[in-house]
């Protein structure tokens, strides 16, 4: 097997320690660089290489902003190199997907080249191009959250950045964003502004309340399978019986991520 690998991050130290290790691989042929998404794109396009080992965070173009220029169906087989980021790697690994955590020791990037040449002996498929779908859109949720919310203050618009948000409460067709100091309202519904929101920091204990997960300090049994929060305020919510089981499933995931 002779193979061409492009090696695309914007830190050369990264560059050169993953260009070092190929170099020592019996089956790399040639070994181009790239420090920034823009040259990546013409690159892949022009050199078509083999494989790509591609940094996620970038400035200015991403390494997802290059899957999805370059188009998952003519992207070559990829390794995504990554600092420690929980979310992005497990949607890497949701879709067994290759991925190197920056910094990588010389056997784990030995194990994950040895992958992706198995992969490559075994030519892509509909089911490759499907994985990288699937992650990308994953990540691109993410990134489609709100960081800040316009509220209007009098004659003023107040950009609240969302944790500050402690809980949030239903109110018709407005919701009421509440904060340490103040309350907020706002003109949408709990269902709009719930699909707005990170999943991973804000969770629905109720049909009228949403929580800042962070936010919540303890959480009591109560009665008929109910549970209370207390907030770091001390506001305490009720917690439906139903949303139980998903919300102490998403404490625990954070607290071990």
């Amino acid at each position: 097997m002779s193979l061409s690998v492009l090696v695309v991050d914007d830190e050369p130290i990264a560059r050169r320690a993953v260009t070092r290790l190929l170099h020592g691989d019996a089956d790399i042929d040639s070994v181009a660089e790239c420090g920034d998404g823009v040259s990546a794109v013409a690159a892949i396009r022009a050199q078509s290489p083999d494989l790509v080992f591609l940094d996620v965070q970038m400035p200015g173009i991403t390494g997802l902003d290059v899957l999805a220029t370059i188009g998952a169906a003519r992207m070559p087989a990829t390794v995504f190199v990554t600092a420690y980021e929980q979310y992005a790697v497990r949607a890497f690994e949701a879709n067994a997907l290759d991925y190197l955590v920056k910094p990588f020791s010389r056997e784990r990037f030995a194990a994950t080249l040895l992958r992706a040449k198995s992969r490559l002996a075994q030519a892509a498929n509909a089911a490759d191009n499907t994985r990288l779908l699937q992650a990308l859109d994953v990540l691109r949720r993410r990134e489609d959250y709100l960081q800040r919310i316009a509220v209007r203050d009098g004659e003023a618009v107040l950009l609240l950045a969302v944790q500050d948000i402690l809980w949030i409460r239903a109110n018709r067709n407005t919701v009421q964003l509440h904060l340490a100091d103040r309350v907020h309202e706002l003109r949408e519904t709990m269902n709009s502004l719930a699909e707005r929101l990170d999943p991973r920091h804000f969770a629905r204990v109720h049909r009228s309340a949403i929580v800042n997960i962070a936010r919540v300090r303890t959480i009591h049994p109560w009665f008929n399978g109910h549970h209370v929060l207390t907030l770091e305020n001390g506001q305490q919510l009720r917690m439906s019986r139903y949303q139980n089981e998903a919300f102490l499933r998403l404490v625990s995931a954070r607290s071990e991520a």
